[in-house]
């Protein structure tokens, strides 16, 4: 097994466990390929979810950018709903794990296809 499969194992894994979602293992290995190199740095594996400046970092590149998202509240409220989901008290949570959640939050998993 690769490294990034283990990876997907593991972020599917964090989705069954701390989220009680399902995941999609298609779409989950598809968004994790999305992030690159990221995933095996471990600083840039992770989202800070109390840094305000992490935050915004997740709504300029992947919400807008990515997914094509108009600039607005209802982005910061997603992001929220989805931190609120993953659990703030989380420490590690993994980037893939967050922009999927994301994706299907803001039903634009058809981008990944």
């Amino acid at each position: 097994m690769s490294k990034r499969d283990e990876l997907i194992e593991k972020y599917a894994a964090d989705l069954k466990d701390k989220c009680g979602v399902i995941p999609n293992m298609d779409l989950l290995t598809k968004v994790t390929i999305g992030c690159g190199p990221s995933i095996y740095n471990s600083d840039a594996a992770t989202v800070a979810g109390s840094q305000q400046a992490e935050l915004d970092t997740v709504k300029n590149n992947f919400l807008i950018k990515k997914l094509g998202l108009a600039d607005g509240a209802n982005l910061d409220a997603g992001i929220d709903a989805v931190m609120e989901k993953y659990g703030r008290s989380n420490a590690n949570k993994y980037r893939a794990v967050v922009y999927y959640l994301l994706a299907v939050h803001f039903k634009k998993e058809s981008i990944y296809n």
